[in-house]
């Protein structure tokens, strides 16, 4: 809910920033906010995903994909993600969000995402994102044929495809039973 007013101007604000290729490179100026921090004055782990979804909000609506998916009611949901840290954004801090996909499987669209304050990652995560629609996931074919595809050379790199495969969880139609 913190997010949700930010969010909301974001989505506006974005429309009047230049226009991007969904398969190009978004860059996001933002500040730490009070609402970002935790008790140690530093952006909390957790917000940082938060903060990252803005990103890929900012890319989606600038590339118009956005337009498009909610026109055909798709809802993109977060299947797998992952962040290292390298230091700590703090409050009052400038910093850019940098997000770019960077490969697309059966599954799922991969995004790379960066914190970055003074020409230095400050933290950098990958995300696996599907579109759903009425709880079923849209298939690339659908997605490629409002987006257009992906560039030839954009191949995901084989360390995620092996990240996928040793994170995730059982497919909803299969149990999954809680066991130490």
């Amino acid at each position: 809910m913190h997010l949700l007013l930010r969010t909301l101007m974001l989505l506006v604000t974005s429309r009047r920033r230049a226009p991007l290729s969904l398969w190009g490179t978004s860059s996001m100026p933002l500040r730490v906010l009070p609402t970002d921090i935790d008790i140690a004055m530093h952006v909390n782990n957790g917000m940082y995903f938060s903060l990252m979804d803005l990103g890929r909000f900012d890319l989606m609506v600038r590339s118009g994909a956005w337009a498009k998916m909610r026109a055909k009611g798709w809802s993109p949901v977060v299947n797998l993600e992952t962040i290292t840290f390298r230091k700590s954004l703090t409050l009052w801090q400038a910093y850019t969000i940098e997000t770019r996909v960077i490969g697309v499987d059966e599954r799922a669209f991969y995004f790379e995402q960066r914190m970055v304050a003074g020409g230095e990652v400050y933290a950098r995560a990958y995300i696996a994102t599907r579109l759903v629609h009425a709880g079923q996931p849209v298939t690339n074919e659908e997605i490629f044929a409002e987006v257009g595809h992906p560039p030839v050379d954009l191949v995901l790199p084989e360390f995620l495809h092996r990240w996928r495969e040793e994170n995730a969880l059982p497919s909803t139609r299969r149990p999954a039973p809680h066991a130490w």
